[in-house]
């Protein structure tokens, strides 16, 4: 039943991913500058959580220094406010399934990270130390066929426009000039690795600062500054920072509420259940809602860009997470061994 319960709320934290996907990539087309989105976004993110913050911390929160107030304010820089602003620009010069895709790199690119920083182990003698090398191998294929490989267009389903986008944000909503296409996955994939980074960090950032809830909006809070001075930079025009009742206001609500908000609490909820390499491998459910999403809207789909690319990636990511799983089994036999051949003796 816990099983069953942890896949549900997986399947739907995934579905919320792949859903943020189409209303933000719809928003740019309208016409929305992805700077002062990103900035929304985080102002709704702590809107919601600085309260339950208050309520569930206000007696427990541990001191905060200046130099651990630095070092989230220096993680919120690259992990969460210049992670997004990249992404958001990858995302409005590319398409929702192919951002979808490169998302799948998170596991593998934190792996690769995490052995350079000294916090992973890699074995090239053992089959799960090839395995680690062959899955970030596999990933980067499937970026390199994201980028260069269009293929036909997969029409599931009849193309019809569900979205009627008044400007289009850097051409056609169906099409992508291949320069610029190659831009935006080399954007997001920059993105994707800096949120890589981040997650690799966040361990021995918790043991600077160990509340979870506290840490995450504080620096929430700071990546909410910061994208308020991006935005500024970016678009100067106040009227165009305008927010009606249409499509760019329902990617700021969906982004802040249910992503940085209720996403964060199931992400937490599902790992103390089933794990957090449970968690990961789920993650491919958000290319595939993206995709019947993008198809169901009118959005194209192409053999190489959305469909080649990301099963090669997804076969990356499994490829390092069964390595992570037979590596773990390997240490847990090896410390059940050792105890039994000290009693022997």
């Amino acid at each position: 039943m816990g099983n069953t319960s942890a896949f549900v709320v997986a399947f739907l934290l995934r579905a919320i991913y792949g859903g943020m996907q189409i209303v933000t990539k719809n928003a740019f087309d309208e016409g929305m500058n992805t700077a002062v989105f990103v900035f929304y976004r985080h102002l709704t993110g702590i809107l919601f959580l600085v309260p339950v913050a208050f309520v569930l911390e206000r007696k427990t929160a541990p001191q905060l220094s200046f130099k651990v107030s630095l070092k989230l304010f220096v993680h919120a820089l690259y992990g969460i406010s210049g992670a997004i602003n990249i992404y958001g620009l990858g995302l409005s010069y590319s398409s929702a399934t192919s951002s979808s895709a490169i998302f799948n790199l998170l596991p593998a690119v934190a792996f690769f990270l995490a052995v350079l920083l000294g916090l992973e182990t890699l074995n090239l003698k053992r089959i799960h130390g090839i395995a680690k090398v062959c899955g970030i191998l596999f990933s980067l294929a499937g970026v390199i066929v994201l980028a260069f490989y269009h293929g036909p267009e997969m029409k599931l389903f009849n193309h019809h426009h569900l979205f009627h986008h008044k400007s289009n944000f850097h051409g056609a909503v169906t099409a992508h000039p291949a320069r610029t296409w190659i831009i935006g996955i080399f954007l997001t994939t920059l993105s994707t690795t800096a949120w890589a980074l981040w997650t690799v960090l966040q361990g021995p950032m918790l043991q600077a600062y160990p509340s979870k809830l506290l840490n995450t909006t504080l620096q929430m809070i700071f990546a909410t500054i910061q994208s308020f001075f991006i935005a500024l930079a970016a678009e100067r025009d106040f009227a165009k920072w305008s927010l009606g009742l249409d499509a760019r206001l329902i990617a700021v609500l969906y982004s802040g509420i249910l992503v940085s908000g209720v996403a964060y609490y199931m992400q937490v909820w599902v790992i103390d259940k089933s794990g957090p390499v449970f968690l990961a491998m789920t993650m491919p459910i958000t290319l595939l809602v993206t995709i019947i999403l993008s198809v169901f809207l009118g959005e194209a789909v192409t053999l190489g860009s959305s469909i080649l690319g990301g099963v090669i990636m997804v076969g990356g990511l499994y490829s390092v997470l069964w390595a992570k799983k037979s590596e773990h089994v390997d240490v847990t036999k090896q410390q059940m061994v050792a105890p039994a051949e000290t009693a022997q003796v």
